[in-house]
């Protein structure tokens, strides 16, 4: 086979006698591949009864063996040269495939690296080959997002004001069963410690937004689901009202009678950010837990923006969402129904979103993305795959510490 370079199974007589001459069959030659026009598909195929039986009839025992274990070994030795081929041949189809795609997806700035056995795109491919995705600026989309965060906060603090008035006489329906309320002693300082635990972790985010290079993109995504989130906050509580949690909350009903006593409660509410802390204390809003969406969705945007070795930043972050959620319940200021749809709803909305923001092909491929997620489709239509972790110092000075970010 060294001085034959195409496949056996394609080899015509000359070049099985060529084959048989250098294997020491010469002897053969002429029966084989004169008398019966044996080439290369039907040599391959020969078995040792059909070199003894007739039409061959080959009468040297010795010979058969040989010409019959030369032919295996051909066999063989052909079936490896086609399977790494086949693979070779498919691992190349795979890359002009993959090539097309993600031409047709971005024809400016998808492809990376192509190596032999696998494609390498940004986030896995060595930094040295890296193409780096460009990020718009896109202000306009960050402060329409952020409108359309206040006006979510406003309606939600409406809805927290009707919701009041709504609260069932407490004498008449006491606190619903509940496993983890009747499990634990109410704390009453609880409600507060969860409140310092969202500061904590809002300090921690506001640090990462001041020193990413892509804070705007945080920013909207942040404002488009926590809006997203309290829009649907909203209409739960205002579709059904649970009775209080815990006799010790003071909860007299029918207090804001008159629309302007309501929309005052509502500024109250909203500048307060409806927390103790400040003062603001709130009936109703049971459906679903607006402290534990806080909580998680600044857990998960920390731990989703901050570069992937920071452990101890990320478990630290999980703690607290952890323990801001223990807080609410041993406080007794919400049902533990509220807590676990609160922390649901946030994390599989966060994961969604960033799927579908994090795959162009995803969020593209399917027309029904823009139907049902139009605001969505809004902001990311230019913001092609995941946000990398970038940092950039916002202001001119002090300049050590911009050239130290930025380097």
């Amino acid at each position: 086979m060294s001085i034959l370079y195409n496949s056996p199974s394609d080899w015509t007589i000359e070049q099985v006698e060529k084959w048989m001459d250098e294997n020491g069959f010469h002897n053969y030659t002429n029966i084989l591949c004169h008398q019966h026009k044996i080439d290369g598909e039907v040599l391959l195929s020969l078995t040792e009864d059909d070199l003894r039986k007739p039409p061959i009839e080959l009468k040297i025992l010795g010979d058969i063996k040989k010409i019959s274990t030369a032919i295996k070994k051909l066999q063989k030795e052909t079936k490896q040269t086609d399977t790494k081929n086949t693979e070779r041949d498919s691992r190349a189809r795979k890359r002009s495939e993959l090539r097309h795609e993600i031409e047709r997806l971005d024809s400016t700035e998808s492809v990376d690296f192509f190596s032999e056995n696998e494609t390498h795109i940004y986030n896995q491919s060595p930094r040295k080959h890296r193409v780096k995705h460009k990020f718009k600026v896109e202000r306009k989309k960050t402060l329409i997002g952020f409108v359309y965060f206040l006006l979510a906060l406003l309606l939600t603090s409406f809805v927290m004001t009707v919701v009041h008035d709504k609260v069932p006489d407490m004498k008449k329906y006491p606190p619903l069963p509940d496993i983890m309320l009747d499990s634990l002693p109410h704390i009453p300082w609880a409600f507060k410690v969860c409140e310092a635990v969202g500061i904590i972790l809002g300090t921690i985010l506001t640090t990462v937004l001041v020193i990413h290079k892509h804070r705007l993109i945080i920013l909207r995504r942040l404002f488009s689901l926590t809006g997203t989130i309290f829009l649907l906050r909203s209409a739960t509580m205002f579709m059904t009202s649970l009775s209080v949690p815990g006799l010790h909350l003071q909860c007299a009903g029918k207090m804001y009678d008159d629309i302007w006593s309501k929309l005052m409660r509502t500024f109250e509410i909203f500048i307060g950010m409806g927390m103790s802390l400040t003062g603001v204390n709130t009936c109703g809003d049971y459906m679903f837990s607006g402290h534990t969406v806080i909580v998680t969705t600044l857990n998960f945007f920390i731990t989703e923006y901050t570069p992937r070795n920071c452990n101890l930043l990320h478990t630290a972050s999980w703690v607290m969402n952890i323990f801001g959620i223990f807080f609410i319940l041993a406080a007794h200021e919400h049902y533990s129904i509220d807590v676990f749809v609160a922390f649901y709803i946030t994390s599989r909305l966060f994961l969604y979103y960033h799927t579908l923001a994090n795959n162009r092909a995803l969020r593209q491929g399917d027309k029904r993305t823009k139907v049902w997620f139009p605001l969505f489709t809004f902001f990311e239509c230019n913001v092609d795959g995941p946000v990398p972790w970038e940092c950039q110092w916002p202001f001119s000075s002090p300049v050590w510490l911009k050239q130290f970010l930025e380097s």
